[in-house]
């Protein structure tokens, strides 16, 4: 059977895709990040295309070196175009809130599977999120609560947990939310005969 690798330290992509019953191997890609996105925004890239072209760099550079199907991943934040990164710290998590606070965004969830260090498929999710009006005390009481994990996601928000008091409506799947589109990946390793289908 073809070895499944997750070019990724995510421990929620790692879950997620154990939840489904898929064995993979993390390797977590040798990649600048911030190099590689200040590059791409001196280029004009949209969004979209910069978490595309970050999931591939990833799949990519794993797969050079280890023979298998390599997972890569990459989610950004789209605020009418404005590309969002984790936040540093708590004082960039609340600029983050508050900055989306009565509005819609997409997460850019990408995906890209490599073998012998080329792309071979490909998947661009795009749930759009609208987030209720935020007050500076939820913010604040939020912020306490959930502490250094929000430190971790795009948007400073975790869907699954307390997060889910930020919102007024969701388009997309759960999985996507989360940082993998699962279902088509699901069908692709079917396709590929890693899962039975």
């Amino acid at each position: 059977m073809t070895d499944v690798i997750l070019a990724s330290g995510s421990a929620s992509r790692r879950a997620l895709l154990a939840g489904a019953g898929v064995t993979a191997t993390s390797i977590k890609p040798k990649v600048d990040e911030d190099a590689a996105k200040a590059g791409m925004r001196a280029e004009g890239l949209s969004v979209r295309d910069q978490a595309m072209q970050l999931a591939e760099l990833k799949a990519v550079k794993v797969s050079r070196s280890t023979p298998g199907l390599v997972i890569g991943g990459d989610q950004m934040l789209n605020l009418d175009g404005e590309a969002f990164d984790k936040p540093v710290d708590m004082d960039a998590a609340r600029s983050h809130l508050m900055k989306l606070s009565g509005k819609s965004h997409r997460l850019e969830t990408a995906i890209v599977v490599a073998e012998n260090g080329m792309p071979i498929w490909r998947h661009l999710a795009r749930p759009k999120l609208t987030v209720r009006v935020l007050s500076d005390e939820f913010i604040d009481d939020y912020l306490s609560t959930c502490g250094d994990a929000l430190l971790s996601t795009v948007g400073a928000y975790q869907l699954e947990g307390r997060g889910a008091q930020i919102f007024t409506e969701i388009e997309g799947d759960y999985f996507s939310i989360l940082g993998l589109p699962l279902l088509p990946l699901l069908d692709y390793l079917r396709v590929r005969g890693v899962l039975l289908s």
